[in-house]
């Protein structure tokens, strides 16, 4: 890993994790008067974009570990955001759906897009097409790794 003159670390992966960490940071920031986290956010997200969902199938969307996710949909549901039912065949499945409730506050909600283009906007769209692919081939072979370690 090299460094810069002051030590800091120069990696293309510190960077990542630096603009990930600022990004999340506005975000949650921006959701904090409507008492959201940024994966709460993310969960009503893929419930508004496209409906209901079983949990299972959420968990592999957002990657996220399932106690992780049991947690974040048990307080959603607390805040009478989304609701839980048994699904279909399988009664262990849960199926999460967005509430009345969840609807409104999804419609009060920031448009976070601003973040987006606060980070990206006047930088030239070559340049972030390579970083795009870039850092897409390079999460691929992680990911690969991954299942072999």
């Amino acid at each position: 890993m090299r460094h810069g003159q002051d030590g800091e670390h120069v990696s293309v992966g510190a960077w990542t994790k630096r603009c990930y960490l600022a990004g999340r940071a506005v975000m949650d920031a921006a959701l904090r008067p409507f008492d959201l986290g940024s994966t709460q956010w993310y969960v009503l997200w893929h419930l508004k974009s496209g409906g209901p969902i079983v949990q299972r199938d959420l968990g592999r969307a957002l990657e996220l570990e399932r106690a992780t996710l049991s947690g974040i949909v048990a307080t959603l549901v607390r805040k009478g955001l989304i609701e839980q039912t048994s699904g279909g065949e399988d009664q262990r499945q849960r199926l999460l759906t967005m509430t009345s409730s969840g609807e409104a506050l999804w419609r009060q909600l920031p448009d976070l897009s601003f973040i987006s283009q606060a980070a990206f906007d006047g930088i030239d769209e070559a340049d972030l097409a390579t970083t795009t692919r870039v850092l897409r081939l390079a999460t691929e072979r992680l990911q690969a790794l991954a299942r072999t370690v």
